[in-house]
Parts: C-alpha cells; structure tokens; sequence
C-alpha cells in the first residue's frame, strides 16, 4: 500500500507544483503579502490549482502511457512501468479535480471560472493541443499566464500590464526552452527519433527553436526592465517610514531596477542549461541547479525588500 501511494505522489509531479506559485504574484507585487485575508484566498488558490493540476498530469500520463516506455527515462514513470494500476490512476485523477474545484469555488466566483478555464485548457492539452506544432507552446504558455490572473481573480488586486507582459514572456521563453531542451535531449540517444515520444517534435527545428528561444528571452528582459522602470512606489516602505532623511533625497524612486541583474543572469543561465539539454524541465531545473536556484531566491528576496522595505 506504501509503495502506491509513494507512486501516486509520483505521479502527482509534485515539483510541477513550483509553477502554481505565479497565483502569488499579485499580492506579491501589490504589497498585499502581508494582508492576512488575501493571503489565505492565495493560498487556498494555490492549493486548488496544485490538486487541478496534479489530476491532469496523471491523466496525461495514463493517455501517453505507451509512448512514455519507448522514452528514455519516461518509460520509468509509475504508469508507464505498470507500478500504478490503470483504474486506480483514472481514480484518483478524478478525485484530485473534484476537490480541487471545490475548494477553487470556496474562493471568489471568478476565481472558480479560472480554475474551470485552467483544467479544461490542461486537459485539451493532453487529449489533443500538444499534438499540434506551436499550439502546444501556446497553450503550456496560456497556462502559466491563468495562473497568474487566476491570483488577480482570487484577491481582487490587479498587476501592471508591463509585468503582465513580462509574465506572458517568460512563459513563451519557459515553454519553447522546455521543447528546445527536449530536442536536444533525445538527440542524445541513439535510435530514438522525436516524433516516438512527442509528435509536434519532429516539426520542430533546432534552428526555429534557437530563434524561438532568443526571440522571448529578449522580450523577457525588456518588459520587466519597462516594469521596474515605470513601476510607482506602492507605499511607504520601513526603511522609506524610519529613514526619511536619507531616501527623502532620492527623488522619482526606482528601486525595483535593482532587481533586474537577477533575472538577466537567470535568463542566462536558464538559456545555457537549455542547450545542455537539461530545461526539459524549468521545476526541475529551479530545484537541482544551484546557481539558478540562488538567483530565485535573492531575486524574491530584493523584491521583498523593494516593495516592502523601501516601498518601490
């Protein structure tokens, strides 16, 4: 019994739960963080899109199941190896969808359409959207910007379209580094042909890939460098409220400009392990790659200090 449930959690994809963090990003950059209330609406949004989330990763791996064994190292996943019976599989990605609805519609109303929106977009997906050349770039790219509106839906907070675009960017980076890093990698081994493991892959070239890829890396950078710059401070941080006379000579406030060496070296460094055919995976790549993993954690931590220590 242990080692089902240990290949359900498998199954779950646990780490793919990294992404879900996006629902956070209004009240992160709207100052609201530390609003009790809203914070709780987040997190019950980030818990229902967890479980909505986890149900489409089993069902797809239920549909790609025999594909998956002629893969690499996918053939080692719980159902493709046979270690999660079938029925149990459809069982439990029934009932991950049922609760994660019934909390998104403990929310807000909005909030519940979102959820609604986002598990029939993952479910399109698997059934027939990442078949399709560039549709399925798009529609992991439109799942990743739900996510970020369904935390606008969810606290009633809106975010500047300068971050809602840099969103939408790196999105497209994200996702076309996760097809191009895929390439790469069954290249790498002998006898396994793309279109074996995915079939929109065989209509992917390196060189459309590679200009895909530099293509929304440059539009990454540049709309997160229009929104620090056009940012406007949200309030009177704790240093700006105790340290008036040194930050009162500072007029016109950027502070989230020094934000922006972070996600310049993340963009590098994402981009390097891309063509090392390691971005396959970004979730996996954030939590086994210490240099990208450091530059997260102090790019949230300037932020933290931005909006909430100097107040922009």
């Amino acid at each position: 019994m242990g080692q089902l449930l240990f290949a359900l959690l498998k199954s779950a994809r646990p780490r793919q739960w990294l992404k879900n963090f996006a629902v956070f990003t209004t009240i992160l950059f709207t100052g609201k963080l530390l609003d009790g209330q809203l914070l709780w609406l987040s997190i019950q949004a980030f818990l229902a899109f967890c479980l909505l989330s986890s149900s489409n990763y089993i069902f797809n791996d239920i549909l790609d199941a025999p594909k998956d064994r002629r893969h690499p190292f996918k053939r080692f996943r719980p159902i493709a190896s046979g270690n999660v019976p079938l029925p149990v599989a459809k069982l439990t990605s029934a009932m991950l969808a049922i609760v994660g609805l019934w909390i998104a519609r403990g929310v807000t109303p909005m909030f519940f359409a979102f959820a609604i929106a986002f598990l029939i977009l993952q479910y399109s997906y698997s059934l027939v959207l990442k078949h399709i050349t560039v549709i399925d770039i798009l529609t992991i790219t439109i799942a990743y910007i739900l996510r970020v509106y369904a935390g606008e839906a969810a606290t009633g907070y809106h975010i500047s379209i300068w971050l809602a675009l840099a969103a939408l960017s790196l999105a497209l980076f994200l996702a076309i580094g996760k097809r191009r890093a895929e390439l790469t990698l069954i290249q790498s081994y002998e006898g396994v042909v793309p279109r074996d493991t995915r079939a929109s892959l065989s209509h992917y070239s390196e060189k459309l890939l590679d200009t895909y890829t530099a293509m929304f890396a440059n539009s990454t950078f540049l709309t997160y460098a229009f929104f620090t710059f056009l940012a406007r401070p949200l309030n009177e941080g704790f240093f700006l409220r105790n340290y008036t006379e040194f930050f009162a000579d500072i007029p016109g406030r950027k502070w989230m400009m020094v934000t922006i060496p972070f996600v310049l070296y993340g963009i590098m460094r994402y981009m390097q392990l891309i063509y090392e055919g390691k971005g396959e995976s970004p979730e996996k790549i954030l939590t086994s790659d210490l240099p990208l993993l450091t530059t997260v954690i102090l790019w949230v931590g300037s932020v933290l200090v931005v909006v909430y220590g100097i107040g922009g």
